[in-house]
């Protein structure tokens, strides 16, 4: 059995990935994606990656750490000290060492691609609305601290692009992942921004790949 600790991206909830837990659970592994505390300005990445290992049932189990969008700053602080079997990203940000989140933006070259609803398009209507009710704020405080590790993690890393992404385009995401994960090639998903919402069977299949 293998438990997913999986971080959610900016402004998010867990509750947005309980269709691809459940999912997981119906494999026979655990999966957990608690409220990271986003909101908190006292606190940083450093204590949303600890807010994730605290939710975790034991951290002795082998434990694939997952990375949603903005998640990708999180997970591999979780993974690193986990000693993660694996760390998978999903359309989630790379970040280099020491680069603030707020600057990645402009590190990695994104510019707004313009287009209508870039989140939700593809995901069922009451799923959508019930996400956008959950949706929070983000702490300034935490978009404005260096990324700590000099390096990602020493861990199984793989990176799941989403080929109808309206946020993180695939063209935008394929150069971004070239350029920040060295040899990783990215396994594609037909889905949009929110895989976890409106492609939770075909991406908890694909995460289950990655269990031991």
């Amino acid at each position: 059995m293998t438990t997913f600790a999986i971080a959610h991206g900016g402004g998010d909830v867990g509750w947005s990935w309980h269709l691809v837990a459940n999912a997981l659970q119906a494999k026979g592994h655990t999966a957990v994606a608690p409220d990271l505390p986003i909101e908190d300005e006292n606190k940083d990445l450093t204590d949303w990656a600890s807010a994730l290992i605290d939710a975790l049932p034991s951290t002795e189990d082998d434990i694939v750490v997952v990375g949603h969008s903005f998640g990708g700053f999180t997970a591999p602080l979780a993974a690193e000290r986990l000693n993660a079997s694996a760390l998978v990203l999903v359309t989630a940000m790379i970040p280099a060492p020491g680069e603030p989140p707020a600057d990645w933006w402009a590190n990695t070259g994104y510019e707004d691609p313009g287009l209508e609803d870039v989140y939700y398009h593809d995901v069922p209507p009451h799923l959508a609305a019930e996400a956008e009710k959950r949706s929070r704020g983000m702490s300034e405080n935490a978009m404005a601290k260096p990324w700590p590790l000099a390096k990602m993690p020493d861990v199984p890393t793989h990176f799941i692009l989403c080929t109808e992404d309206r946020f993180f385009t695939p063209t935008f995401m394929r150069k971004v992942v070239a350029d920040r994960l060295d040899d990783i090639k990215p396994v594609e998903l037909a889905a949009g921004h929110y895989a976890p919402l409106s492609k939770p069977n075909e991406l908890a299949t694909l995460l289950a790949t990655y269990a031991r």
